[in-house]
């Protein structure tokens, strides 16, 4: 169970900026709160986090592998898993999962 006010403290993101973002994710039905503020992902919203998680955890390993220190490569792949195209990614997870 998670709130808004959790995912800010975890993250070191202003409430503000949290809330902007809860708000837009509620409204492209992504998530659900309910009656005490917390969180729940809907089916559309755990799809979005699966993917992204196998991003996160393809491109941190493959930066690993590739000798990059694991605090690095962790905190690259947090920025790399929401920026990169599709294509990119699956050439990425392609070439890993046939070497």
């Amino acid at each position: 169970m998670v709130r808004s006010i959790d995912v800010a403290n975890a993250l070191g993101y202003a409430r503000a900026s949290v809330s902007i973002a809860m708000n837009k994710l509620r409204h492209e039905g992504h998530i659900e709160t309910d009656s005490h503020g917390f969180i729940s992902l809907t089916e559309s919203g755990r799809k979005i986090a699966e993917l992204v998680y196998e991003k996160h955890t393809l491109i941190s390993g493959w930066l690993i592998s590739l000798g990059v220190d694991k605090q690095t490569a962790i905190s690259d792949a947090c920025r790399m898993e929401h920026v990169i195209s599709e294509q990119s990614f699956l050439a990425i997870k392609n070439y890993i999962t046939n070497n």
